[in-house]
């Protein structure tokens, strides 16, 4: 059997839509899955994967995507990328993983390439969906689509409004967890009694008004996925108990003896610095580790800024103003716009400049006043930069990082999480300008 027979019966082996190809591109070996995806004819020999995935005749690093196979070709190792590909549905997510396949020898012989369909992102306005395309936006999505392969905890870190309840659903989703609940806690606020009783449900007569037994949110999560919202809002008396659900799954009803088991998928999330409040005494230090299994960044809306136009088209769509538009100058002012709500304040500031507006066009004089201040701010800095002596990239890096030092008052993971770098990365950055974490 000749290894274009081998690599064809592997190829037909997975149910993801997968292609066999060779350094230079050219798809040698493909599966029935892949053919379904595309609307673009594969000819084995002569087909190239970015004709197929992109309509292009370039690569598609040419075209600002990362290239998983140039990846694979520098290091000998497995790599993944998320692109946008042209698809039988249009322009879709695609969640890529390209592994080298090698003979017995240990020669490269090509590329296998595995396709993930990401259904909970879209490119353009889709109701129901995370919708972006900017870098900081694609990084998100690989690491949402990794942690849905298992059931590992999950904990989102973001500034307030960054959509921690919908990359949350987006876990979820892409679960084997789908076809079950998804039951959404609110921590802050919570008082013991409440907590208890919301959580784990109660008996008749377990205590004043309770006049008949219900179910708690943790049995009603069963088989599904249960999101802690804002969990470093939960005070360290309740902080024992649960970790002890989180551990066994296992609790008791308020009045009840029987204990009852809970299979569900935990998924966290929290604005604040978690591991400061642990070395603060505010927080277990058991419990974060417990929580942590996977974290996941959410970029703030400024590290998004090639979003924003998507963004409002997105949610004047669906909103009572969908006969309304921003005009090229609203938007420009949106752009420089530092947006400390981030997703959530941007969507009040399309309800109100669309209230405010005379006009179907939305123009920059109707934008909220705290918006049009901001213009003068963002154009002295830029007056600035111009007026600086240009600098190496090195320096530039050296200058962010020394300041970030200075001013960091988080862990060297934190950091590593929010600068979206692995810690060894850090380190070996820090190492190189002599630099160290306050």
């Amino acid at each position: 059997m000749n290894n274009t027979t081998v690599v064809q019966s592997m190829i037909n082996a997975i149910d993801k839509p997968a292609i066999f190809i060779t350094p230079d591109y050219v798809i040698h070996a493909v599966n029935q899955a892949y053919r379904e995806t595309y609307d673009a004819d594969v000819i084995l020999g002569q087909s190239k994967c970015h004709q197929i995935s992109h309509h292009s005749d370039q690569p598609c690093d040419k075209h600002g995507e990362e290239c998983p196979l140039l990846q694979c070709q520098s290091t000998n190792r497995a790599a993944s990328a998320v692109h946008i590909h042209s698809t039988v549905q249009g322009k879709s997510y695609c969640d890529i993983l390209m592994k080298p396949i090698k003979d017995n020898s240990g020669m490269v012989l090509g590329f296998l390439e595995i396709l993930d369909a990401i259904d909970y992102a879209s490119t353009e306005s889709k109701k129901g969906t995370m919708v972006g395309q900017s870098a900081p936006f694609k990084q998100m999505l690989n690491r949402i689509n990794r942690a849905s392969q298992s059931n590992i905890a999950v904990l989102l870190q973001g500034e307030t409004g960054s959509g921690k309840e919908l990359v949350a659903k987006a876990v979820h989703q892409a679960s084997n967890r789908n076809d079950k609940p998804f039951v959404v806690i609110e921590c802050t606020g919570l008082s013991e009694n409440l907590f208890e009783s919301e959580l784990f449900g109660y008996e008749k007569g377990a205590f004043t008004g309770a006049t008949s037994s219900k179910k708690g949110l943790i049995e009603i999560a069963h088989g599904g996925t249960v999101f802690f919202d804002e969990i470093g809002d939960v005070p360290m008396n309740m902080q024992v108990k649960l970790l002890r659900l989180l551990e066994t799954q296992c609790y008791r009803a308020v009045g009840g003896l029987k204990q009852k088991r809970s299979d569900f998928r935990l998924v966290s999330a929290s604005h604040k610095n978690l591991l400061d409040l642990v070395e603060k005494g505010e927080f277990r230090r058991d419990l974060y580790y417990r929580i942590a299994g996977f974290p996941i960044y959410l970029p703030s809306l400024r590290e998004r800024y090639d979003d924003i136009p998507t963004l409002v088209n997105h949610f004047i769509k669906y909103s009572d103003y969908k006969h309304k538009k921003f005009s090229s100058n609203a938007l420009t002012l949106l752009g420089r716009y530092a947006f400390p709500g981030n997703i959530r304040e941007l969507k009040n500031i399309i309800e109100q400049s669309a209230l405010i507006a005379n006009e179907d066009v939305i123009h920059s004089s109707d934008l909220p006043e705290s918006v049009q201040l901001s213009r003068t701010s963002t154009d002295e800095k830029i007056a600035v930069k111009i007026n600086t002596e240009l600098m190496t990239l090195d320096d530039m890096e050296c200058a962010y990082l020394s300041q970030v030092c200075e001013q960091y008052a988080g862990s060297p993971a934190e950091l590593a999480i929010t600068l979206n770098i692995s810690v060894r990365t850090l380190y070996r950055k820090l190492q190189r300008y002599g630099l160290k974490l306050s």
